[in-house]
């Protein structure tokens, strides 16, 4: 007997003009877990915490988690709502398409997918520096590391992204157990992370430290922040870029919803719950980190080694076997974060070129009959990754051009519903957010639009001439003749006719 809920998803996917081509397999908790992984509060609440506390201190770290996550979470409220009424693997870019048409939805599409190719390269390039290299091998064992040089880097890259593409080849089932497992491990890690620092501390906790400002930009902060400003306020503006970097990804949910048991139901709650679970949890875990710092003004002069200086001081009290699991830990979280990064990216680009939206869209939008996964947009997408890692200063410009071309991508669609919202959208899902639907909305686009231009500033500049070369020449080209050519997604009576192709494509798949 065929299962109701698995029945309804199909007959939500085919009135949007698609076929269910991926295998259906994730539960709410799955759904929630992509999500939650790819946020991964131990992988960004570390390798990013000098962007905030080495421009405004104690303050900036821990005010500036406060605030920023909750922007995100207004974002995901937002971005859950339409998700809940237009639950396909296309996420953001459809959304965009439906409620602002097609320009929008391409627009969305091409900001999308270079965030998270980015965040694929970002994810592995600091996996290596930070936590392998910086954390484990020199940190923790006191490894010689002076002789690898950055064909080493390239290497260990190349390895982890290889890896993990061939998880995902070989389907959603065994990347779903993974990222499932993932979700527990960055709980349970961030607990024994906290507990240790509290417990471990060389001293007693100053909890003043996380509501005083001090400014660390320039010299003071080891060059993080390279030029001094004498105002604190654009000191912690700047660090806010730590949160944006954070508390991404949760598109991820969205991408996945073709592939998650009642979709309309779970992806939206699974975003939202996902950022709110990692807003609180992070808070508690970068205000272990201030507390636990010996010396504030030490620790800032360390420059982009802040993390370490703390957690060298802590580790001199620790028992070294719970310092090897802690690091072990961390590299492995850190490494499914990146494989939940590569879900999400191979699926939004697979999505994109069923609609004919990307190059060779025929090739990228195939879907394998054993394994039910996108296996070219997979490899293709872990291709881009590594290219964009060849940059030789790719450790800060991935970081947050992943962070701010994703959040540019998350807004568009969310303005274009505060638009469309009672005029051409009229018909929600079951995740409603009533009378609070547009005052999110503007909230969100408020917020988006403060923590996104963060990542403009120096030493990010190179990431505002993109979004502005970016802004620039998809016009052009839309208007050059991708307009013309680019059909978009399925809506009115193409929609209708695609149903017979739909039953055809749905019969060399099964049930």
């Amino acid at each position: 007997m065929a299962d109701p809920v698995h029945e309804h998803d199909k007959q939500v996917l085919h009135k949007l003009g698609y076929a269910q081509e991926l295998a259906r397999r994730m539960s709410g908790f799955s759904n929630f877990a992509i999500s939650f992984s790819i946020i991964c509060v131990l992988a960004g609440g570390i390798s990013s915490f000098p962007a905030a506390f080495n421009s405004t201190g104690g303050g900036g770290v821990f005010v500036g988690w406060l605030l920023g996550g909750l922007f995100a979470l207004l974002v995901s409220l937002s971005m859950g709502q339409i998700a809940s009424a237009y639950p396909t693997a296309g996420g953001l870019y459809h959304w965009g398409s439906i409620l602002g048409g097609k320009f929008c939805g391409w627009v969305t599409a091409w900001f999308n997918l270079l965030g998270l190719v980015f965040v694929v390269s970002s994810v592995d390039v600091y996996l290596y520096l930070v936590f392998f290299k910086g954390l484990l091998l020199e940190t923790v064992l006191h490894v010689d590391t002076s002789g690898l040089t950055m064909l080493h880097q390239h290497l260990f890259v190349a390895v982890c992204l290889v890896t993990q593409a061939l998880l995902n080849h070989f389907g959603i089932k065994l990347t779903t157990a993974l990222t499932d497992l993932s979700g527990y491990l960055i709980f349970t890690l961030t607990v024994i992370l906290i507990v240790a620092l509290f417990v471990y501390s060389p001293v007693t906790p100053d909890f003043s430290r996380l509501v005083t400002f001090t400014n660390y930009t320039g010299a003071a902060g080891g060059g993080v922040i390279p030029k001094h400003t004498s105002s604190l306020f654009l000191g912690f503006f700047f660090g806010l870029i730590y949160v944006m970097y954070t508390i991404t990804g949760f598109d991820a949910s969205g991408h996945t919803s073709e592939e998650t048991h009642d979709a309309q139901v779970n992806v939206p709650k699974g975003m939202w719950t996902a950022v709110f679970y990692s807003w609180i949890l992070g808070l508690v875990m970068v205000a272990a980190f201030v507390l636990a710092m010996p010396n504030l003004d030490q620790a800032a002069g360390a420059g982009f080694d802040s993390f370490f200086y703390m957690w060298s001081a802590v580790a001199e009290r620790m028992p070294k076997a719970l310092e090897i699991l802690l690091a072990v830990g961390l590299v492995t979280v850190n490494y499914i974060c990146a494989l939940a990064g590569l879900t999400s990216t191979s699926r939004m680009m697979y999505a994109f070129a069923r609609d004919g939206g990307l190059p060779a869209s025929g090739f990228l939008s195939h879907v394998s009959v054993s394994t039910r996964a996108p296996t070219y947009a997979i490899w293709t997408a872990i291709a881009l990754a590594f290219l964009a890692t060849l940059y030789a200063d790719a450790f800060l410009i991935l970081a947050t051009g992943c962070a701010v071309f994703l959040y540019i991508s998350y807004i568009i669609p969310v303005l274009a519903g505060f638009f469309a919202e009672g005029r051409s959208w009229k018909e929600k899902g079951p995740f409603r957010l009533g009378i609070w639907s547009r005052p999110v909305a503007i909230l969100a686009a408020t917020g988006v639009a403060l923590l996104a231009t963060t990542g403009f500033f120096p030493p990010n500049q190179r990431v505002f001439y993109l979004t502005v070369a970016m802004a620039i020449v998809l016009p052009i080209l839309w208007f050059a003749g991708v307009r013309k050519r680019f059909e978009g997604v399925p809506v009115g009576e193409r929609i209708q006719a695609r149903q017979k192709m739909i039953a055809e494509i749905e019969k060399k798949y099964g049930p």
